[in-house]
């Protein structure tokens, strides 16, 4: 699988193929469907389009619609930063428009200030994707907590907070090739990876 499909299918959608079937008469939670805010408000102007017709569905992503990226946020800039790097190559691989990274605490820009962006960039449907590995506390009460906090000052604008990235089979791939390419570097075959650059934590130890 390219790399276009690995970004989208980690941060976008946990895929009903990759995961077991949910059982009879368990609830999906109610935080993880689609909220919408009064419809007497007035929508933004539209001022972005899909890069292809054939990308409008292609995920589920469509016209008007923005991607929110969040994280848990650090009193570390590079930590920061690295959630930044990765929205930009995530948008650039994808094409989608409208797509802003957030950190849950201790940083900014904060899931308020993200939504903002996106509504202001015309986004209709915001669609909150946790850069977590597994579901907990922040995915179960403070990311949609907080999401729904910042639609209040948005009405007619609704929200969609996605799965972490949980038991993903590609999670396989990249935990796969990072391992390769630190034993590539200990083999002294390639370059610390932009991780470990600088930190000397990537070398064998007795």
């Amino acid at each position: 699988m390219d790399s276009l499909s690995l970004q989208s299918h980690l941060s976008l959608r946990s895929s009903t193929s990759t995961y077991p079937a949910r059982k009879p008469g368990i609830a999906v939670p109610e935080f993880v469907k689609l909220h919408k805010g009064p419809s007497k408000s007035r929508y933004l102007p539209q001022r972005y389009r899909m890069a292809t017709s054939s990308r409008e569905g292609l995920n589920g992503i469509e016209e008007g619609d923005g991607v929110i990226i969040v994280d848990h946020g650090s009193r570390r800039k590079e930590s920061n930063l690295m959630l930044n790097e990765f929205v930009a190559m995530f948008r650039e691989r994808t094409q989608y428009p409208i797509v802003e990274p957030a950190h849950m605490e201790l940083a900014e820009p904060s899931i308020r200030d993200a939504f903002s962006l996106c509504v202001q960039q015309g986004a209709r449907r915001v669609i909150v994707s946790p850069f977590f590995l597994s579901p907990g506390r922040h995915w179960n009460q403070d990311i949609p907590s907080l999401t729904a906090e910042a639609a209040e000052e948005h009405p007619g604008v609704s929200y969609l907070i996605t799965a972490p990235l949980g038991l993903h089979e590609l999670l396989v791939e990249v935990v796969n090739d990072r391992i390769n390419h630190c034993l590539s570097h200990i083999a002294g075959k390639a370059d610390e990876c932009s991780v470990c650059a600088g930190t000397g934590k990537c070398q064998l130890r007795q």
